[in-house]
């Protein structure tokens, strides 16, 4: 067991918490109908959009809910901290999904959360109970024990780009939308200033998320790095293995680009690897 990471063989099917966390970025609504559909025995469904974003606000294309929305979803989901128990996160598999989710239960304080490296397929595969429609959970009552240090927001980036704090950021995305090429989503193409570049893409091998050693090329073990890409979502995998690899100085921009580039422009060049 790693880090972040554990895989099918290792879970304890009896002292385990499972959150299914599948999205389609596409297709928002297929989530939760594949959950409704089949899902592990006793998950509980965490929608991207619904769940851990907050659509309402103007800070990115998936903005981070506030403190009150995510203990109201600890609750609803029957979390808590005195558990021997693991919360264990799935998605398809190799998808920025389930480690967005094990990054906002990093953000309330659980560190007994670890996200399931095979999809959902392998692990009903090995022989997993499964079944249908919604699941009926005890709540609990909490007091979050948040972890304030794992995320910044567009002020402390700034500070970052003007010199004041010296921290590298990264950039999740493929290095076309990092080069100011192309743009399929956000209304201007770029970085954020003196962003280095790392594919979050590059991490999938054989339907699951695992280290390149690229990456310590790109950023060292000393370096303290925030982490960035359109949304906040695709660069939740490349937090994930950071800390998976041991990377003890990272945190996340949960607004990133998209939320930068509604006061700040972008920049565009040479991918700094």
């Amino acid at each position: 067991m790693g880090n972040v990471f554990i895989s099918i063989k290792d879970i304890d099917v009896n002292n385990s918490i499972w959150i299914d966390a599948r999205f389609n970025l596409q297709n928002p609504e297929e989530g939760r109908s594949l959950y409704n559909h089949e899902h592990i025995k006793g998950a509980v469904y965490w929608d991207l959009e619904k769940d851990i974003s907050d659509m309402t606000k103007n800070e990115g294309r998936h903005p981070m809910p506030n403190k009150e929305q995510l203990q109201a979803l600890f609750e609803r989901s029957g979390l808590q901290y005195d558990t021997d128990k693991t919360i264990v996160v799935y998605d398809q598999g190799a998808s920025p999904f389930a480690t967005r989710a094990w990054w906002m239960l990093q953000y309330g304080g659980f560190t007994n959360a670890k996200v399931v490296k095979e999809g959902y397929t392998a692990i009903k595969a090995v022989g997993m109970a499964v079944q249908s429609g919604e699941e009926v959970v005890t709540s609990t009552k909490l007091e979050p024990q948040w972890q304030d240090d794992l995320y910044v927001n567009r002020t402390a980036v700034k500070e970052i780009v003007d010199g004041k704090v010296k921290k590298v950021l990264l950039d999740a995305r493929a290095e076309a939308r990092y080069l100011g090429e192309i743009e399929p989503m956000d209304k201007v193409a770029g970085h954020i200033p003196g962003a280095r570049n790392f594919d979050w893409e590059q991490l999938k091998e054989n339907g699951v998320l695992t280290t390149n050693p690229k990456l310590h090329d790109v950023v060292r073990q000393d370096d303290q790095i925030v982490v960035y890409c359109g949304s906040g979502v695709t660069a939740s995998p490349l937090y994930a293995i950071l800390k998976e690899d041991g990377y003890s100085n990272v945190q996340l921009y949960t607004g990133s680009y998209s939320d930068w580039i509604t006061e700040h422009a972008p920049e565009k060049g040479i991918s700094k690897k």
